[in-house]
């Protein structure tokens, strides 16, 4: 019977080996990746996806985490956000992950939330978002509003950003945008600009004609003031409003936009000589210069040329959220590392002061209470090649402050997380 069974397991692995499939030992650390890789958000996350699978193979060539390789469990939500629950919790009770890495969307991590509080699972959530959450169960390794939106605004605002005394809030009509303009419009009413100077609109997930709004934004901007659009249209949908932003030549000198969630991925298959100068707020641009950055973007480079990955193999991207997934797959390895263990709550502790050297060129921290990452701002132009010319940075890292304090009561609230997430 052993032997029949080794010849078995043998042959599953071979199987496994001609298919192109890793062929897994027993005893391996399973890590979720739970990213959309079809529907609206599949141009923005698939990326992602693959860059954990590039840090998952360069810990494993290095002997893995604990004596153990990293054995990945890929699962696609479709951009479908109560999937991402169902997902979540598929790889929290039957895959048995050690951690997850994942979401996009503030909509889909609202919905994976209560699923790794329930089940005390981990989540790395690699993206900017809105704030007003604090969860032990997440590790948020992308911007605050702090370290994103307000420094944008205040730019653009200031004599070099042009001097804008009007705005439109133009979003996707979910939780990030809405939350994010409830902020951006009680700090620009602090800063003395009437509710008559300030524009919002929302589209839905997937919108594509935006010639309507570009009309009504052009109608706004030729009121008098100096105006500027601050856009938080997420996914495909950017595809369309940088076409039409183009199409209707609302030029950078005139009305600029700044983006939050619009990065070199989201910009490769769009005409960028309309958009040049127009803005994006990150942590990160691929064009930062620095050895590790060099190292990183050549790194991804030999990766999707290896791997095949559709457009990257011809032309290979980086951006800020691809990044900051890089950042919190290696900062779970040294913290697992720490604990000795992937208990969830022993790494939980563990990652409380991690420190790593970020393509960014400044070492990203974990800071040692909100579970968010001390990170530094940049605001770029964008060049007629897709990629981003730096205009002005912070000096260093920002540390991020969840509860933003233009949001009321917000004063009250402790920043550290303890037990269920607050909200």
């Amino acid at each position: 019977m052993q032997r029949r069974f080794t010849l078995k397991a043998l042959t599953a692995a071979a199987a496994l080996s001609a298919a192109g499939l890793p062929a897994w030992a027993a005893d391996t650390i399973k890590v979720g990746i739970l990213h959309s890789l079809s529907g609206t958000m599949a141009i923005s996350e698939t990326v992602l996806k693959d860059t954990a699978l590039m840090a998952i193979e360069e810990i494993n060539a290095k002997g893995g985490v604990l004596g153990k390789k990293l054995e990945p469990v890929v699962v696609d939500p479709a951009s479908n956000w109560p999937l991402f629950a169902e997902k979540t919790k598929q790889l929290l009770t039957q895959d048995k992950v050690a951690v997850i890495f994942g979401c996009w969307t503030s909509v889909s991590r609202k919905s994976v939330l209560p699923v790794v509080e329930e089940l005390n699972g981990l989540l790395f959530y690699p993206v900017q978002y809105e704030g007003e959450e604090l969860s032990r169960n997440v590790f948020y390794t992308g911007a605050a509003p702090n370290q994103q939106a307000i420094p944008a605004v205040e730019y653009l605002m200031s004599k070099e950003g042009g001097g804008a005394k009007r705005f439109v809030l133009l979003g996707t009509d979910y939780v990030y945008p809405r939350t994010t303009n409830k902020i951006l419009r009680a700090f620009l009413k602090s800063k003395g600009i009437a509710d008559a100077d300030i524009m919002e609109e929302y589209t839905p997930f997937g919108h594509s004609d935006y010639q309507t709004i570009i009309q009504k934004v052009k109608k706004f901007a030729g009121e008098g003031k100096k105006t500027a659009v601050i856009s938080t249209i997420n996914g495909d949908s950017n595809v369309p409003f940088y076409k039409e932003l183009g199409n209707a030549g609302l030029k950078a000198k005139d009305v600029p936009v700044v983006a939050f969630s619009v990065g070199e991925e989201e910009l490769r298959g769009v005409d960028t000589k309309p958009l040049v100068g127009h803005l994006a707020a990150w942590n990160y641009f691929m064009s930062v210069k620095n050895p590790t950055n060099t190292e990183f973007t050549k790194k991804w480079g030999d990766y999707a040329k290896t791997k095949n990955i559709p457009g990257h193999k011809d032309k290979p991207l980086t951006n800020d959220p691809m990044e900051a997934t890089y950042i919190g797959v290696y900062m779970w390895k040294q913290a697992v590392e720490k604990a000795k263990s992937t208990d969830v709550d022993k790494v939980i502790a563990a990652m409380s002061g991690q420190t790593f050297k970020a393509p960014s060129g400044f070492t990203a921290k974990m800071d040692e209470k909100n579970h968010h990452l001390h990170k530094p701002v940049f605001i770029g132009e964008v060049k007629s090649d897709g990629q981003f010319n730096v205009v002005w940075k912070t000096p260093g890292p920002v540390k991020a402050k969840p509860w933003s304090p233009f949001i009321d009561g917000n004063d009250k609230k402790k920043d550290e997380p303890d037990g269920k997430s607050k909200m």
